[in-house]
């Protein structure tokens, strides 16, 4: 909207006269009689010379409806003057015992994973130490949903809601993602309802954030703000690739580095949480940091990513099965890890009892260690 000074629009008509009046009058009917009529504004073409234009309107159509929006409404306890410690003046001021609470509303995104169950995946900020959680359609409908279980160290939690007709999206292997490929955001940015961004990937395995206990994030520069926690994060497909959770940004909004926890990982915890309520993590007992160029100079390893075994915890699983200090992971369970980070990841999604195969160099020759995972003794047990 383009606003015009208002003095120079009253000048122009002050100025106005009989003269004035009557050329006005005088184009006018030139106007009408000489002007042909200015023809309507022309609707954008569906296609060009026979080309389709692009547009991600077709895949949006369907993936839309699987992603909700949340309102997780609670309780907080609310720090005290320290005067309403002294019993004299609570009575004084008639204030009750107990603490003070005060009343919160928490606003997210979902995505529905399972139509049949009615399971919906979400990140465990937007839902923790809520009372009533409220999950609302984009058809319109509101619906109460039931807690099925958390998982704070990657930041995810699953709810339950009773709905017919309900429509879930399709996961892929987030594996197969490449920096650069196109990706779709849509969430509930700031409560004003569903709401669609784009952008790429920017990178990924990112960790060492400090904003979860195991990361392992994509990064995006689809606008991604606060509400979109819990959104899906689709390719041009419309199949899903992460669960929007976390952004970078001074300001608190949106600067164009935005983070998704990947879909591999997002399914592993959602098979635990369903089964069992909870993740419930085991150990190897080892220590391990990033292979370096310095390191991989100094042990004569060619592999470009891997990690470095510092130390094994006497008795443990790992010293059981015979891993090895100065032995660089290079491998687990079939598949190339990055850093230490990575293999952290890899382990903390398993359960206590099942076995995992570690690749490692020992000595420039390729081993192959199976390793039990076992309990976790202690929250300051050495990990994985």
């Amino acid at each position: 909207m383009v606003f015009f000074p208002k003095t120079r629009a009253c000048a122009s008509i002050a100025r106005w006269n009989s003269v004035g009046s009557t050329a006005l009058v005088f184009g006018m009917w030139l106007a009408s009689n000489l002007v042909a009529p200015a023809p309507a504004r022309a609707a954008l073409p569906a296609s060009i010379e026979g080309t389709p234009l692009p547009t991600l309107a077709p895949m949006l159509e369907q993936v839309t409806p699987a992603v909700v929006n949340i309102v997780a409404e609670g309780r907080t306890r609310v720090r005290e003057n320290p005067l309403l410690s002294d019993p004299f003046f609570r009575r004084f001021f008639n204030i009750p015992d107990g603490p003070l609470e005060r009343k919160t509303v928490g606003l997210g995104s979902g995505v529905i994973m399972d139509a049949r169950r009615g399971l919906v995946v979400t990140n465990n900020h937007v839902i923790a130490n809520a009372e009533r959680i409220t999950v609302n359609l984009r058809d319109g409908r509101r619906l109460q949903a039931d807690l099925i279980g958390t998982d704070p160290e990657t930041d995810i939690a699953v709810i339950e809601i009773d709905a017919k007709d309900l429509t879930s999206v399709k996961v892929t292997d987030s594996e197969r993602l490449r920096v650069g490929d196109f990706v779709v955001a849509i969430g509930n940015p700031f409560g004003l309802g569903q709401t669609v961004t784009s952008g790429i990937v920017s990178a990924l395995g990112r960790s060492g954030l400090g904003i979860e206990g195991y990361e392992d994030f994509i990064q995006t520069d689809a606008s991604i703000n606060p509400g979109n926690s819990g959104g899906a994060l689709v390719n041009l497909r419309g199949e899903l690739i992460g669960i929007n959770t976390a952004i970078f940004s001074q300001s608190g909004g949106n600067v164009g580095i935005g983070f998704a926890i990947p879909s591999n990982m997002v399914e592993r915890v959602i098979e635990h949480l369903v089964r069992h309520g909870e993740v419930k993590r085991g150990a190897i007992g080892v220590q391990l940091q990033d292979l370096t160029p310095e390191l991989a100079k100094a042990f004569d390893v060619a592999a470009q990513g891997g990690a470095v075994v510092v130390s094994v915890v006497p008795d443990s699983e790992a010293d059981r099965a015979g891993l090895q200090a100065a032995d660089v992971v290079v491998g687990v369970d079939g598949k190339r890890v990055r850093d230490a980070s990575d293999v952290r990841n890899r382990i903390g999604l398993l359960r206590v009892g099942e076995t995992v195969r570690f690749e490692v160099l020992r000595q420039g020759s390729l081993k192959v260690v199976i390793i039990r995972v076992g309990e976790r003794l202690s929250a300051r047990e050495i990990q994985p």
